[in-house]
C-alpha cells in the first residue's frame, strides 16, 4: 500500500471514537489493560483516495484546535457551574460578618450591649456549676482608634489580628467568649460498633461548604454503662467542627436530633442561649474563617487544637442586627441554591 496510505490519515484514524470503543471492548474489567497485536490488526480501516486524505488531514490540522478550544471553554464552563454558587455564597456571607449586608439602624442597642448580655449568663452558668470558669478570659475593647485585649490582668494592642473593618456599632470577641464548651469527641469507640444503637457522627457526617449534616451514612455504637459519654453527648444547636484531615467541615445539631455522640476527630462547640443561632456557623463557612484554620494546623496530618478554635476573631453586630442579617443570609442563600 506504499503511496496509498497517508500516514497522518492513519494517525487521525486511531484516534477515533472507533478505535476507542474496540480497545474498551477487549480491555473492560483488566486490571492491566493491554491490546494484542490480532486487535490491533483486525482493525477495519476506511480507506478514501490518497488525495482525499490529504485533504482530510489538511481539514482536521484546521479545526481539530477550535475544537480543542471549545473543549477547554467547555470544562472552565463546567467549572465555573459547579464552582460560582460555592464562591458567590462565600461573597455573601463575608459580606455578613463585616457588616456590609445589610444596613445598620441608629436605633438598634450597640453590639456592646449583646456581649455584656453574654457575659452575665455565662456568669450565672459558672456560678450554679454547669459549665467551668474560663481561665484566660479574654476582653476586647477600643480605645484610640485602637483595639486592645485585656487577658489575666494584662492588656495588649491587637491591631495586627483585626482581619477586616467593622461598623463602629459592632464589636469583636474570641469565639470561646461565646461558648459554654468546646470539647473533641469519644475516643476508641470503635468496639463498640453497632448495627444499633445510638448515633456516632464522625467527619463523614460533616459538609465543607455548608453546615448541613450527611446522614445518608450514620455508625452507630452500643455503649456500656460504664463508658463515659455525658461530655460528647449532643445537644440541639450544638456545632461539629473536624479537627484533623479536612478542618472546618462543619455539622449543625437541629432541634429534635436523636441521641448522639461523635468520635475523636471532631469537635463539639455548644454556644450560650443567646448565641445558638446561625451566624457563627455562617461566619466558620467565610474564606476569613478557613484562613484561620490553615494558618493555625498542627503535625504532618493537619490537626487542628481545641484551643485555637476558642481563640478565632469573630465579628458580633448588635442584636437585632444579627437577626436582620441572618434573614437575608437564608432569603439570598435560598436564591443562590436554584443556580
Amino acid at each position: 500500500l506504499y503511496g496509498k496510505v497517508n500516514a497522518y490519515y492513519i494517525v487521525e484514524f486511531l484516534k477515533s471514537p472507533y478505535v476507542d470503543q474496540v480497545i474498551n471492548s477487549v480491555t473492560y474489567g483488566v486490571k492491566m489493560p493491554r491490546v494484542g497485536t490480532e486487535t490491533m490488526t483486525s482493525l477495519l480501516v476506511p480507506l478514501p483516495p490518497i488525495s482525499e486524505q490529504a485533504r482530510i488531514v489538511a481539514r482536521l490540522k484546521c479545526v481539530l484546535p477550535a475544537v480543542q478550544s471549545y473543549n477547554t471553554a467547555y470544562e472552565k464552563g463546567g467549572k465555573l457551574t459547579t464552582e460560582f454558587p460555592i464562591q458567590l455564597k462565600k461573597s455573601i456571607l463575608q459580606y455578613a460578618v463585616q457588616g456590609e449586608l445589610v444596613p445598620q439602624d441608629p436605633a438598634d442597642e450597640p453590639a456592646s450591649v449583646l456581649l455584656e448580655h453574654i457575659r452575665a449568663e455565662k456568669e450565672q452558668l459558672i456560678k450554679a456549676g454547669k459549665i467551668k470558669r474560663d481561665k484566660h478570659e479574654s476582653v476586647i475593647f477600643r480605645r484610640d482608634n485602637s483595639y486592645y485585649e485585656k487577658v489575666d490582668g494584662i492588656e495588649r494592642c491587637i491591631d495586627d489580628e483585626i482581619p477586616f473593618e467593622i461598623p463602629e456599632s459592632w464589636e469583636w470577641c474570641r469565639l470561646k467568649s461565646l461558648t459554654e464548651n468546646i470539647t473533641s469527641g469519644s475516643r476508641d469507640w470503635a468496639k463498640y460498633y453497632s448495627t444499633t444503637g445510638v448515633a456516632f457522627l464522625r467527619m463523614g457526617n460533616l459538609s465543607k461548604n455548608s453546615f448541613d449534616l450527611r446522614l445518608e451514612h450514620i455508625q452507630r455504637v452500643s455503649i456500656p454503662s460504664k463508658a463515659e459519654g455525658t461530655r460528647t453527648s449532643l445537644q440541639g444547636g450544638d456545632l461539629l467542627f473536624s479537627i484533623t484531615g479536612d478542618v472546618g467541615m462543619l455539622g449543625l445539631i437541629p432541634d429534635g436530633f436523636e441521641k448522639a455522640y461523635i468520635n475523636q476527630h471532631t469537635a463539639m462547640i455548644r454556644f450560650l442561649p443567646q448565641m445558638r443561632n446561625k451566624y457563627i456557623p455562617y461566619l466558620l463557612l467565610t474564606d476569613y474563617a478557613q484562613k484561620f484554620y490553615n494558618a493555625n494546623q498542627h503535625g504532618i496530618k493537619n490537626s487542628f487544637r481545641l484551643d485555637s478554635i476558642g481563640e478565632l476573631l469573630v465579628s458580633i453586630p448588635p442584636e437585632k442586627e444579627l437577626f436582620r442579617i441572618l434573614q437575608r443570609i437564608s432569603l439570598v442563600l435560598s436564591k443562590i441554591a436554584i443556580l
